[in-house]
């Protein structure tokens, strides 16, 4: 009988082992909170592609050298959890794999009877080492989220988000961590998607809900949001309307982002001295584009320092294209000069 809960404490520890060689916590506690999985690739020297994989998600390869394999046909997020996924194999030693469809089913951390043991091991390894334990904390502090509030789909799924993981995927790992029960966790992973991006856009009907929603609170000051065209930032911010003050948009790239909302609600009994409304600011994304969007909080009449300021940084960029991972390419070029 296979051990399938020895596989999966295996590559939670791996997982773990790899953040502490390569000294990952760190530098992600310092920056966005978001795990680079292609620079850990990159940095066993493993060579990563992105090419078209048709009925195939990743592949990892061993022979005559490992090399890993990444669809161009997925979102962004789904490609970084592939990612993971081969680099699991990778780091495990497992034999080569060619991994399709299938795996959007397989839940990490979860197994039944007559499952590949690698596979288990290799997609509980892509979740720990994306959203550890200490991930997770650290965005629950920034956000002030208790356990409990990661009950609220919105909130997980903003999670996911910010980790660059599935919505699924993170309510598997956050199972897994105890922050809530098994019947909770099915209960959201059977949420449809759409459902909790309009709770979230309030009303706003986008043309279509493919892209990603990203709600922005005051907590996200200088957050960097790392998306594709066609997902909406929506900012949310306390207004001191009744002392005179609104939030001004001071810098946006018009060709990248295009505000389509834009409305307040009362707040009620905020504790904010003159904070007597909530402002949601919704942007659409409509190309690639790096950029800022910056908001001054001020009195329209008065030329003078804003009450408060706010920004994020986004990258519009998506999905990984056709060819090597682009640090891999240019170190290739620069060793051939």
């Amino acid at each position: 009988m296979v051990d399938y809960a020895a596989a999966i404490r295996r590559a939670t520890l791996e997982a773990g082992r790899l953040h502490r060689d390569l000294a990952i916590q760190a530098r992600v506690v310092r920056g966005h909170g978001r795990i680079d999985v292609y620079e850990a690739i990159t940095k066993l020297n493993v060579p990563l592609l992105f090419t078209k994989l048709d009925g195939l998600l990743g592949v990892y390869l061993r022979e005559p050298s490992p090399g890993i394999l990444v669809t161009t046909q997925r979102r962004q997020n789904l490609q970084r959890y592939t990612a993971a996924h081969e680099l699991g194999h990778h780091y495990l030693g497992h034999r080569p794999s060619l991994d399709d469809e299938d795996a959007l089913r397989r839940a990490p951390f979860q197994a039944k009877a007559g499952d590949d043991p690698q596979e288990v091991e290799a997609e509980s390894f892509a979740a720990a080492f994306l959203l550890p334990r200490w991930l997770l904390d650290w965005h629950c502090e920034r956000q002030e989220w208790t356990d409990q509030d990661l009950h609220d789909p919105i909130n997980l799924y903003q999670l996911a988000l910010r980790v660059g993981m599935s919505f699924k995927a993170t309510i598997w790992t956050a199972l897994r961590y105890g922050v809530f029960n098994l019947a909770v966790a099915r209960e959201m992973a059977a949420l449809p998607l759409k459902a909790v991006k309009q709770k979230i856009l309030h009303g706003y009907e986008p043309d279509d809900y493919r892209g990603d929603v990203w709600l922005v609170t005051d907590s996200d000051k200088n957050l960097r949001l790392e998306g594709g065209p066609g997902d909406l930032v929506v900012v949310r911010l306390p207004e001191h309307s009744s002392s005179g003050y609104l939030w001004r948009i001071e810098s946006i790239d018009g060709e990248a982002l295009d505000i389509v909302a834009d409305s307040r609600e009362r707040l009620v009994e905020t504790g904010l001295i003159g904070g007597s409304t909530l402002r949601r600011i919704t942007a659409a994304a409509r190309n690639s584009c790096d950029g800022e969007f910056r908001l001054a909080e001020e009195r329209p009449w008065m030329r003078a320092k804003p009450l408060n300021t706010f920004a994020v940084h986004y990258n519009l960029a998506g999905a990984s294209r056709q060819g090597w991972y682009e640090p891999q390419r240019l170190a290739h070029l620069q060793a051939a000069a």
